[in-house]
């Protein structure tokens, strides 16, 4: 995690939201609709990769209480200071992949917008995390980008780019779902292949949905 750590966070990170293309606004409201839809009012969620909260502070009226990790220092004090004392939202400093959580502590443990390739971090770990400190019946899920998503996605890191968010594109090494930028980051996606095999891994069958063609989410029902 440590290009969102060191070179992508708090009010950086924000403005790649702000600047992002009308098709790719719509990608980021279905995924968090997608997310909506597998919560129940009295829940406990747990966002892997939480930045300064988007996607919490959009789902935190639907639940009972809203928990975020991150590993930047600048986007959890951001999220914080926009979270305010009106939203259930707690924000943690904390690996996603080495929490100190207890186990069992929350209904749903997501991590959207690829976070399980862009992070870095060892996936079958995350994805243990995840399970770890979801209780018995409770369900995580982990999305990706859809494979027809590619040109808003490649769209929407050009305009990162531009505006110095990020490093300028390397173009020879970008391509085949992957994105590569001269200053180090690097970040490819998830296939419904990939997604069954780790989850195999893990002693799981996970459900493989496919949101608005841009999203690829897979799910599974946690049992312990």
């Amino acid at each position: 995690m440590a290009y969102y750590t060191e070179k992508l966070s708090g009010r950086r990170l924000q403005r790649c939201y702000e600047i992002a293309p009308p098709r790719v606004q719509q990608y980021l409201r279905t995924e968090v609709d997608h997310v909506r839809s597998r919560l129940s009012p009295g829940d406990h969620i747990l966002e892997l990769g939480c930045g300064y909260g988007r996607v919490m502070f959009a789902l935190a009226e639907a639940v009972s209480r809203v928990v975020g990790v991150d590993t930047a220092p600048e986007s959890i004090r951001l999220g914080r200071r926009l979270c305010g004392a009106e939203l259930p939202c707690e924000f943690y400093e904390m690996d996603g992949s080495a929490m100190t959580f207890r186990d069992d502590q929350f209904d749903v443990v997501f991590c959207v917008q690829n976070g399980i390739c862009a992070f870095s971090v060892d996936k079958a770990r995350l994805v243990s995390e995840a399970i770890r400190v979801c209780r018995p019946g409770g369900r995580i899920l982990f999305s990706s980008y859809a494979p027809r998503f590619w040109a808003p996605r490649l769209e929407w890191f050009e305009l990162q780019a531009e505006h110095g968010l990020i490093g300028e594109i390397d173009r020879e090494s970008t391509g085949n779902g992957i994105i590569v930028c001269k200053d180090g980051f690097r970040a490819g996606c998830m296939s419904p292949e990939a997604f069954r095999a780790l989850w195999k891994t893990l002693g799981m069958v996970p459900t493989i949905t496919e949101v608005d063609g841009s999203s690829l989410f897979c799910e599974g029902d946690v049992r312990k």
